[in-house]
Formats: C-alpha cells, structure tokens, sequence
C-alpha cells in the first residue's frame, strides 16, 4: 500500500499497473468498511491486474447526498445537498492525483450511501467510465425518478450493483423499498445497453461489506460474480 495526500486527504492505494497496461483504478469512497480488507478479499477472488485507491468520506449525510431529504434515523441528521461538490472535488483535486490508468479507466465504488453517490456522480462528470454499488442507498427519495429522466453524462462501460436478501425487511417504510428501486435502476441500465450486474448477497445491510466491495470490484475486472 501507498497513500498519497492531496489537499485534506488522504488517499490509501493498493495494487497497481500491469506490465501491458489498461489496468482499471476503482476510486473507492470509504466508510465504515476497510479498504485494505476489501483489497484483501479481492486479492482472493481474483489474480486480474487492479488498482484500488480509497478515500474516506466525511459529513456523509451532506457530502454524499444528492439533495435535501428528512433524515431516515432517529436521532440522525436530515440529509443535505452536498454531492455536487464532492463530485467537483474528486474531479478535480483526487482523481488527478491518482494519475490515472493508461486507457483513463477509472471506477467510482461505495457502499450505502457511498453506493447512491457512485452512482449519482455518473450524472454530474464524465471522468468515470462505471461505477459499483455495494448494498447502495438507492431508495434515496427521487433517485430513482432523477435516473429515469437524466442520462449520464458518458454513457458508462459497467455497472455493477449488489444488495443484501434481507435489506428489504426494515421496518423502515423509506429504506424498505430499496429492493424495488435497485431493480428499477438496474433495469434502466439494462435497457441503455450498459453491461451491468445485479447480484444478492445473503444477509442484512451490514453483512460483509468488504465482501460485497471485493466481489463487484471482481466482477468489473472479469465479470465473475
């Protein structure tokens, strides 16, 4: 591993660049999750070239929210409209510290609401080539309308999205609808011709999510679930 600090932050790289070139760079949004766990389980999964490179998010409830919302938690924070200036600040500050990969094939991952902002960044820049959505929050009030009528801003080459059996059966109303929207925005990705992916995983929202990241890293760089 090496880290390379850019700004305010600290980006934490692991792998790097086959001999023959082309290797993909996932731009890897932290959380809770560790990026040298997901690193290692993919290492474990897979002998394909990659580049994984993490950055921790911060103020998740604004930074990586496309738009106000009521907050889902109780006793948590109303959700802001911060996504548009993180996406400029990767586009700007991260991704060119990252001196990208010889074909410019970067990745956005993230899980939970770093998933909906992998996702949501596709329709603000044009610097990522897919994205992967590890158990995302797609049951983000109006996400999936906003998808049904936006069009990224490139057409992405991959997509891969991924959510736990059992996230469905919270006794939240907002958040048990998030397998009925992953569906949607997969089938809208489908339906564009995108090559995407849509895997369940056993377990709740917080089962395994270095698992989950590995995999769908995994999946983009030979498309084996």
């Amino acid at each position: 591993m090496i880290t390379v600090s850019e700004a305010d932050k600290t980006i934490e790289i692991f792998g790097g660049e086959s001999a023959a070139g082309g290797t993909p760079t996932v731009l890897l949004i932290t959380g809770g999750e560790s990026a040298r766990g997901v690193w290692e389980k993919y290492s474990a999964l897979s002998d394909r070239p990659c580049r994984l490179a993490a950055v921790e998010a911060e103020d998740w409830e604004n930074g990586l929210s496309p738009w106000p919302a009521p907050k889902v938690f109780r006793g948590g924070s109303d959700f802001g409209a911060g996504a548009d200036d993180t996406v400029k600040y990767l586009e700007k500050e991260i991704v060119p510290a990252l001196e990208g990969s010889p074909d410019g094939d970067i990745y956005i991952a993230g899980y939970s609401l770093a998933g909906l902002f992998a996702l949501y960044a596709l329709y603000r820049t044009d610097v990522f080539r897919g994205a992967i959505s590890a158990s995302g929050s797609l049951w983000f009030p109006g996400f999936a309308e906003f998808a049904a009528g936006h069009e990224p801003v490139r057409k992405p080459d991959k997509i891969y999205l991924s959510l736990g059996d059992r996230e469905k059966n919270t006794k939240n109303t907002v958040m048990s609808r998030v397998e009925e929207k992953t569906r949607e925005i997969y089938g809208l990705f489908r339906a564009s011709g995108t090559d995407c992916a849509l895997c369940f995983e056993p377990g709740g929202h917080f089962s395994d999510p270095e698992g989950r990241l590995a995999r769908g890293i995994a999946w983009l760089t030979d498309n084996r679930i």
